[in-house]
């Protein structure tokens, strides 16, 4: 008998408990139920693996590079500043409690099948980068709420099993407004931000010709490139943060700011400036490798979870990626993007002047890459509804829901507050926040707390469901009533011209719809 317990001891401390390794397995377990080869099985298990590896190899880049920049931001304005990014606060978390995210997310999409086989939210959440992000948030929520291993699996599963059918069904009606089908749903946790926008436009925009009718310069096309435009926005804040601390600290300290771990002091201004500069090429060369890691994960994963979702879910939605609404309304895109930075800039003003001062809120820098994809796909929701105006304003205040939810989240995260970076989109923002302060409550008190806020969440999906998506309401009916119809061209019929959305070609690695059924 001494040999099975020494396989079980091997097999939970060497394979089970290692994060690597447990992606690979399900994966393998996903080919398998695909009825995929042997060949197959084995590379696409390989291959997620290594994907996961990567993560924590572009995890350690990350870290590295923040410390300076921290340090910096901390000694120009006194307060801590942090840069929200999903990937590189996944990656620092997962030395810590990448065995239980792996469990959590695997539980948690068991119970969203379940829930989209069961309920009237028939959504399969296919966007597994995000998937995973929520997986490691309320790990780091609930572990760092004294919890254990098994109650942090068990109760974070349930909830991301509620959040992965309850988010897209909330959207939905905004969503459907977009494509103009029930085709596909928004699988992405910046959901309140869309919702928020596509509301807004409601509200600003009733009158406003769609930005469609605009012609935008070719040349910002270039910020599609998620490693270009990282790389870029780190650039900047690295200058803009070093001239500021040089000009607090003086040269004898600042020189100093990019010597730690065996770097060398700056020997004078234009040195210390381009040191600024290779650092934020550092940053863009660690969320590329990060990135890498969960597409590699994710070429994988996301197949076999398709595959047995298809199976076991008949009918089913499938919620895909921000992206997927990109190719709807391209004006709209670079307008939500500009408009959700621009709001972004103006809470950071705000946190200096009264948030970080009043209530000790850290300062959030806005980054180009979160701003880009839930700025453009709230200006393409704003859009739908407002036209113009509702894509400025709706993309604005999308920016100034992923500054302060951030700000307002790191308050929860523990020793992760620290971390000079966090997550950034709307979804982590307000529900991380509700259920950090939950679990402050106590062991039972607060899991009573928590389990309250998922049925309750999860009620208000299934009767929003049935009451307004299932109802088939069009949240843009108002402004399509009081727009102008345009003159029909002479030689046609004499019925009004319907202009319909500008088509692009979606940007690199975004999602495509999946091709409609076969007619029988």
């Amino acid at each position: 008998m001494d040999w099975l317990i020494s396989l079980a001891t091997f097999l939970v401390n060497e394979i089970l408990s290692q994060p690597a390794y447990l992606i690979g397995l399900i994966t393998a377990a996903g080919l398998i139920a695909l009825k995929k080869t042997a060949g197959q099985v084995v590379g696409g298990a390989l291959k997620a693996t290594l994907g996961f590896l990567l993560i924590g190899a572009g995890a350690g880049l990350v870290v590295s590079s923040l410390a300076p920049l921290g340090g910096m931001i901390q000694g120009a304005t006194g307060a801590q500043g942090v840069i929200p990014t999903n990937e590189a606060i996944v990656g620092i978390a997962q030395a810590q409690f990448g065995a239980r995210v792996a469990w959590l997310m695997i539980l948690g999409f068991a119970v969203a099948l379940v829930l989209a086989r069961f309920t009237p939210l028939r959504y399969v959440f296919l966007t597994g980068h995000h998937m995973l992000f929520m997986a490691t948030l309320l790990t780091m929520v609930l572990a760092t709420s004294g919890r254990s291993s098994v109650s942090v699996v068990i109760v974070g599963g349930l909830l991301l099993g509620i959040l992965l059918v309850a988010m897209p069904a909330f959207a939905h009606p905004w969503t459907k407004r977009i494509t103009g089908n029930n085709s596909i749903a928004i699988g992405h946790f910046g959901t309140a931000g869309y919702i928020l926008s596509g509301a807004a436009g409601q509200l600003v925009g009733r009158r406003s010709r769609s930005t469609e009718d605009m012609k935008l310069p070719e040349g910002l096309r270039f910020l599609r490139d998620s490693m270009v435009a990282t790389a870029l926005s780190m650039v900047l804040i690295y200058v803009i943060m070093s001239l500021a601390y040089l000009a607090k600290a003086g040269r004898a300290t600042a020189f100093k700011a990019f010597a730690a771990e065996g770097g060398s002091a700056a020997t004078d201004l234009g040195n210390y400036v381009m040191q600024a500069v290779m650092e934020g090429l550092q940053f863009g060369i660690a969320g590329a490798v990060i990135l890498f890691g969960v597409r590699t994960i994710l070429g994988e994963l996301v197949p076999a979870f398709q595959g047995i979702a298809g199976r076991l879910v008949p009918g089913a939605v499938p919620s895909l990626d921000a992206p997927i609404v990109f190719p709807y309304a391209q004006n709209a895109v670079l307008i939500g993007f500009l408009s959700s930075f621009l709001g972004g800039l103006v809470s950071l003003a705000l946190l200096t002047w009264i948030g970080h001062p009043a209530f000790g809120l850290a300062l959030v820098l806005p980054g180009l890459v979160p701003h880009f994809f839930t700025g453009g796909a709230a200006g393409v929701y704003g859009n739908a509804t407002g036209g113009r105006r509702g894509a400025v304003v709706g993309a604005f205040l999308n920016g100034v829901l992923i500054t302060f939810l951030p700000a307002l989240l790191l308050k929860v995260l523990g020793a992760f507050g620290k971390e000079n970076t966090t997550f950034g989109d709307a979804d982590f923002g307000w529900f991380g926040t509700l259920l950090g302060n939950a679990a402050k409550v106590g062991a039972t008190g607060g899991t009573i707390a928590m389990a309250a806020i998922g049925a309750v969440l999860l009620g208000a999906a299934v009767l929003f469901q049935k009451r307004v998506v299932d109802t088939g309401w069009d949240p843009g009916a108002r402004r399509d009533a009081l727009l102008p119809r345009e003159a029909p061209a002479p030689a046609g019929p004499a019925t009004a011209v319907v202009r319909t959305h500008a088509k692009i070609a979606p940007p690199p690695g975004a999602p495509t719809p999946p091709p409609p059924p076969e007619e029988s």
